[in-house]
C-alpha cells in the first residue's frame, strides 16, 4: 500500500511539472531603491522604494562568504539539483501527509526563491506545487549565479529591509563585500523567518542560527577552527543603522536624467564626498548668521575629467531655505567669472599682449555706465592686472574691443548652456553677470581650459566635451560625437593662469608662499548685481574646484561677494587635494618677444628700456609701442617746441610717454614719478590734448534728480589740463557758464535734451563732448 501511495504521489508531481512547465510567470515586478555608489563601490545614497522597503536594485556581484553561508543554511546541495531536490521533496510530503498538515517544506534555495517571487503567498499544496514549477522553471532559464543573484536581491531580512545590500549597509553599515564571516552568517539566517528573528528582536535564536552556520562551515572546512572560534566572538547587530546620504542632490539629478535606472555607480570619491561636506557646513555655519543659506561645490579631477565631489546644497536647511534645490545646475549670474575668457582669447586673437595698457577712467557705453568695484580708477593698466584685479572698466573696454557679439557666440562654442539669447540682449553687460551660467558648465569650462593646457594641444572638442560632459559623473561615459575644435589655445590659456595665479588670496590665506608644499593656484571670484551671487573656480594642473555661495532664492545680502565668501571656502577644498605639479608652458605655441617696460606693447623705436616676455605666437601681430613718443624742446627752457614756431637745428629731441589729460589725471595716482610732457613755448602752442573732459563722457546719458526742495540737482561736470595751474573757459551749447583755476569742477542744471560742452584753455587748446539729459521719470 506504501508503494502505490508513493508511486501515486510521483506520477501526480510529474503530471503537475509537465503542465505548469507551459506556464510563463513574471518572476518580480517589486519596485527598487535608487542606488547611488561611488568609485570604491561604497554607498553614497539611496532612496526608499515606492512600496516602503529599502530593496536595493540587482547586483550582478555577491560576496563568496555570504554565498558559502547562505548554501550552508539553506541549501547545500543547490549547485547540484536542476531546482528540485526530490529525495528532501518526498520526504517532506510524505510528513506533510502523515501529520496531514504541512510540517517540513523540503523547498530548494530556488524553491524559496520561487516563493518570494509569489509574495509568499499562504503555504498550501497548490501554492507548494506552483513554486515546485516556478522553480524548476528558473533552473531552466538563468545560471545558478543568476538564482544566487536574484535571492540575494529579494529575500527578506526583517521589517522594511529587503536584499543582502540593503541589509548589509541597514545592520552593519558597510557592503556585502567588507563582512566578516560571522556577520554574513547572521545575514544568512535572517532570511529564514525574518519576521520573528531579526537585530534587535529573539537575540538568542538569532545567535543558535548563527553559530550553527559557523559550525557546518568549519565542519566542511570552510573556517579553521581558529577562524571558527574568532568568529563565534563576534556580536549580533542590535538594530538598523541610517543609510548614508552623502550626495542627494546628485542621486536626485541623475534620477531624473535616468528615471528607468536604479543604480547609478558614479567616480565620486566616498572620503572626498564626506570631507568637502564637511569643511562646507563649517563654513555655512559662519555665513547663515549673515542670512547665506545655500552653497553648491564641485571637484573635478582634469586629467580624466572625473567628478570627485559634487554638493548640490545644503541638505539640512530642507524646504525652508530651499535646501533641496540642487544649485549645481541652477542658473545664476556670472559677475565677473567670465572675464578670464575675454582675456584669453584676445590673447589669442593678437588684440593685446599680457602686459599691454588698458583705459580705465570713468565711462559710459551707450547708456551702460560700468564701475569698478571700489569706484577707484587707474587711468591705465596691464591687462594682466586689470584681470588679476578684476577691475571692471577695463574689461568693459576690452570687450567693445573685441565685440560682445563675438564673445556671446564664443561662450556658447564653449557650451555654456543657459547663454541661448541673442548677443543684443546682453550687450557690453556679458562680461559683469549680464549673463547667467551654472556651476556645473563654468566648473566643466576651467577644467577644459587646464586639461587644454597640459595636453600643450589644441584639444579636439571631442576631448573637452566628452570629459565634461553630465556623464562624467558615471562611471563608464559615453563617447559622443563633436566635429569642431575648442576656441581657446594652450599659449593663451598659460598666459591667462599666469595672471589668475597673482589674484591676492583671502585674508586667511595670506602668507601661504612660505610654506614650500604650497602649489599656485590659477582662480577667479565673481560677485553679482545686488550681492546675489558669489563664486570662486580655482584650478590647477591636477583639479579644478568650483564653488558658489548665495541664497536659492535670489535674496541678496550685504558681504555676499566672491572674495569673502565663496574664496575662503575654495582653498579649504583644495587643501583636501594632493597638487604640486606647475603649469606646462606650452613653449612650442609662444613666442618671447620684446615688449615697452611701460607700456607692455611691442617695443617701438622711441621706446626706452624694454623686457622679453612670453605670449602667443599671435603676440607678434600686435602693434608696437604707441605711447612712446618723440617731442622736440628748447635746451635752455626745456619747454616744448616744434619746427613752425623754432629754428629745427637748435632743437633737442627727447622721448616722452604721452597720454591725454584725462588718462593721466588718474594714472598719476597710481604712479606718483610719471611726469607730463612740458608746456609748449609760447608760440608754439597747440591743441592736440592740453585739455581732457572727465564727466560726462561722450554720449553720455545723465539722468536729472529732483532734491527734497523739489528743485533740480545741478550736474557736477569735471575737466583736466595738463598744467593744473591754467585757467578753463566752460562753455555749454556755445553759451559761456564760467572758469575754473586748479580744480576743473563746474556746476550745471541743464535742461532735458541734448548737450554740447566746450571747453577751451588760455591759448585756446579745446575740448569738447555732446551728452543727453533726461528726466528722472524718464527711466
Amino acid at each position: 500500500m506504501k508503494t502505490y501511495r508513493t508511486s501515486m504521489i510521483h506520477l501526480a508531481v510529474c503530471l503537475f511539472v509537465v503542465v505548469f512547465s507551459q506556464w510563463r510567470f513574471q518572476w518580480f515586478d517589486t519596485p527598487y531603491s535608487s542606488v547611488i555608489i561611488g568609485n570604491n563601490d561604497e554607498l553614497l545614497g539611496a532612496t526608499i522604494a515606492k512600496d516602503g522597503q529599502w530593496r536595493f536594485p540587482l547586483n550582478n556581484s555577491i560576496d563568496g562568504k555570504y554565498i558559502s553561508c547562505l548554501m550552508a543554511f539553506e541549501d547545500q546541495k543547490f549547485l547540484g539539483h536542476d531546482g528540485l531536490y526530490l529525495p528532501a521533496i518526498f520526504r517532506a510530503i510524505e510528513q506533510n501527509m502523515a501529520q496531514n498538515r504541512i510540517v517540513s517544506g523540503g523547498s530548494t534555495l530556488t524553491m524559496q526563491l520561487a516563493r518570494i517571487a509569489r509574495k509568499n503567498l499562504a503555504r498550501t499544496w497548490w501554492e507548494k506545487i506552483v513554486e515546485t514549477v516556478m522553480a524548476w522553471q528558473m533552473e531552466q532559464s538563468y545560471s545558478k549565479q543568476e538564482i544566487l543573484m536574484m535571492y540575494a536581491s529579494h529575500a527578506p531580512f526583517g521589517g522594511n529591509v529587503v536584499g543582502i545590500e540593503a541589509a548589509a549597509w541597514r545592520y552593519y553599515g558597510r557592503s556585502p563585500s567588507q563582512l566578516s564571516w560571522a556577520e554574513c552568517a547572521t545575514l544568512a539566517a535572517l532570511p529564514n523567518a525574518p519576521s520573528l528573528i531579526y537585530p534587535g528582536k529573539s537575540q538568542e535564536a538569532l545567535l543558535a542560527k548563527r553559530n550553527f552556520i559557523l559550525q557546518r562551515l568549519t565542519q566542511k572546512g570552510t573556517l579553521t577552527a581558529q577562524e571558527f572560534e574568532l568568529a563565534l566572538l563576534e556580536t549580533l547587530p542590535q538594530k538598523p543603522q541610517p543609510l548614508p546620504q552623502l550626495a542627494p542632490h546628485l542621486l536626485q539629478h541623475l534620477m531624473a536624467q535616468s528615471p528607468s535606472e536604479a543604480r547609478f555607480k558614479t567616480t565620486i570619491d566616498p572620503e572626498l564626498q564626506k570631507n568637502g561636506a564637511r569643511v562646507i557646513a563649517q563654513h555655512m555655519a559662519t555665513h547663515q548668521a549673515n542670512r547665506i543659506f545655500n552653497c553648491a561645490a564641485l571637484i573635478v579631477e582634469v586629467k580624466t575629467g572625473k567628478v570627485l565631489m559634487y554638493h548640490g546644497n545644503t541638505p539640512s536647511l530642507g524646504q525652508e531655505h530651499e535646501g533641496m534645490v540642487d544649485v549645481v545646475h541652477a542658473p545664476r549670474s556670472t559677475g565677473s567669472i567670465l572675464k578670464p575668457v575675454l582675456y584669453c582669447a584676445m590673447l589669442q586673437e593678437g588684440l593685446i599682449l599680457p602686459e599691454t595698457l588698458i583705459d580705465d577712467i570713468p565711462m559710459q557705453f551707450d547708456g551702460f555706465t560700468p564701475k569698478n568695484y571700489f569706484d577707484t580708477y587707474d587711468g591705465l593698466v596691464p591687462a594682466s592686472n586689470a584681470l588679476s584685479r578684476s577691475l571692471n572698466i577695463p574689461a568693459v573696454v576690452m570687450l567693445q574691443q573685441y565685440g560682445y557679439p563675438r564673445f556671446t557666440h564664443l561662450l556658447q562654442k564653449l557650451e555654456l548652456s543657459d547663454i541661448q539669447r541673442p548677443a543684443d540682449h546682453y550687450g557690453l553687460s556679458i562680461i559683469l553677470g549680464g549673463a547667467e551660467s551654472n556651476l556645473w558648465d563654468l566648473t566643466k569650462l576651467y577644467a577644459g581650459m587646464a586639461r587644454s593646457l597640459n595636453t600643450q594641444t589644441r584639444t579636439p572638442q571631442q576631448d573637452l566635451a566628452q570629459n565634461y560632459s553630465m556623464q562624467s559623473v558615471m562611471e563608464e561615459p559615453p563617447l559622443e560625437e563633436f566635429t569642431s575644435y575648442p576656441p581657446l589655445e594652450a599659449s593663451a590659456i598659460w598666459c591667462t593662469f599666469q595672471a589668475l595665479m597673482k589674484v591676492n588670496r583671502p585674508d586667511s590665506e595670506l602668507g601661504w608662499q612660505a610654506y614650500d608644499s604650497a602649489t599656485p593656484i590659477a582662480w577667479k571670484t565673481g560677485t553679482s548685481f545686488g550681492n546675489r551671487d558669489s563664486w570662486a573656480i580655482g584650478t590647477t594642473q591636477e583639479y579644478v574646484v568650483g564653488v558658489w555661495i548665495g541664497n536659492a532664492d535670489g535674496t541678496g545680502r550685504p558681504g555676499l561677494t566672491g572674495i569673502q565668501t565663496a574664496a575662503p571656502l575654495l582653498f579649504d577644498l583644495f587643501k583636501m587635494l594632493d597638487h604640486k605639479q606647475a603649469f606646462p608652458m606650452p613653449t612650442d605655441a609662444m613666442v618671447s618677444l620684446e615688449t615697452c617696460t611701460e607700456s607692455g606693447m611691442r617695443k617701438g623705436e622711441h621706446c626706452g628700456t624694454g623686457q622679453w616676455t612670453w605670449a602667443p605666437k599671435s603676440g607678434m601681430r600686435t602693434n608696437l609701442c604707441t605711447y612712446h613718443q618723440a617731442i622736440f624742446i628748447d635746451p635752455s627752457s626745456g619747454m616744448q617746441v616744434h619746427g613752425q614756431c623754432y629754428t629745427p637745428h637748435l632743437m633737442r629731441q627727447r622721448t616722452q610717454f604721452m597720454m591725454s589729460p584725462v588718462h593721466a589725471s588718474f594714472y598719476k595716482n597710481k604712479h606718483p614719478d610719471y611726469t607730463s610732457a612740458p608746456p609748449f613755448m609760447p608760440g608754439c602752442e597747440t591743441s592736440d590734448g592740453a585739455v581732457g573732459i572727465l564727466y560726462p563722457r561722450p554720449f553720455a546719458q545723465i539722468y536729472s534728480t529732483k532734491g527734497l526742495d523739489g528743485q533740480s540737482v545741478p550736474i557736477v561736470f569735471e575737466a583736466t589740463h595738463y598744467q593744473s595751474e591754467q585757467r578753463l573757459f566752460w562753455h555749454l551749447d556755445d553759451r559761456y557758464i564760467g572758469e575754473t583755476k586748479s580744480i576743473h569742477q563746474m556746476e550745471c542744471v541743464p535742461n532735458a535734451g541734448h548737450h554740447k560742452l566746450v571747453i577751451l584753455d588760455e591759448q585756446g587748446n579745446r575740448d569738447e563732448v555732446t551728452f543727453e539729459v533726461l528726466m528722472g521719470d524718464n527711466r
